[in-house]
Order: structure tokens, then sequence, then C-alpha cells
């Protein structure tokens, strides 16, 4: 599969754009990360120090129109997976052990 790099590239932004959003009161920190996991696999990982994941339902950040800001749509994280899923890859969020979460995306290499 050959990806898409505008759309690759979409997620990468919207995740750091989130994060950013996530530190506006408190400022913090912007990590991103990658590495060659296993052979094939690139995971790449987006962390902030910021408000950090719902504490109920973490894993509904993903579905459509289910948002955390006050003016989101609830549809950016949505569509950010199904374009991971869409190349082969998965995308997920840990909370950190301080303040913020991590989001981790894999994608298939050659």
């Amino acid at each position: 599969m050959i990806a898409d790099r505008v759309q690759l590239q979409q997620v990468l932004m919207n995740l750091m754009l989130n994060a950013i959003e996530a530190m506006k009161d408190t400022g913090g920190h912007l990590t991103i990360t990658s590495e060659i996991r296993v052979p094939g696999e690139l995971l790449i990982s987006v962390s902030d120090t910021g408000v950090g994941l719902p504490m109920d339902t973490p894993d509904t950040i993903f579905d459509a129109f289910v948002t955390t800001k006050p003016q989101g749509t609830g549809m950016g994280l949505a569509i950010t997976r199904s374009i991971v899923d869409a190349h082969g890859g998965r995308l997920w969020a840990t909370a950190n052990n301080g303040p913020g979460a991590t989001f981790l995306v894999t994608l298939p290499i050659d």
C-alpha cells in the first residue's frame, strides 16, 4: 500500500493541534517521537502535558461527534482514526503518569 502523504500530514497536524489546545491554559510541553518498533512497523507518539483524557470513557474521544471542547465538532479524532485505519495502522491514546495524554499511531512500512 502506498501512503497518502496529505492524509498522514492531516493526522499529525490534528494530533499536534489537539495537544496544543489541551495545554493552552497552562502551558506545557509537546513531544513528538517516531521509531521503528518491529520490522515493518513505525510508531509515532504525540505527547502533551495538558488536561489529559476523560477519566470515565477515554476511548469515546475517537467516536464521531464526541468532543471535550466548547467549540469542537467531534470529528477531528474520528477522521484521524479512519485515516490511520485506512493505511493499515492503529491509533489509540493513553493517559500520562503526570499531566496530559499520549496519542500513539502505528503504520506499516516496507
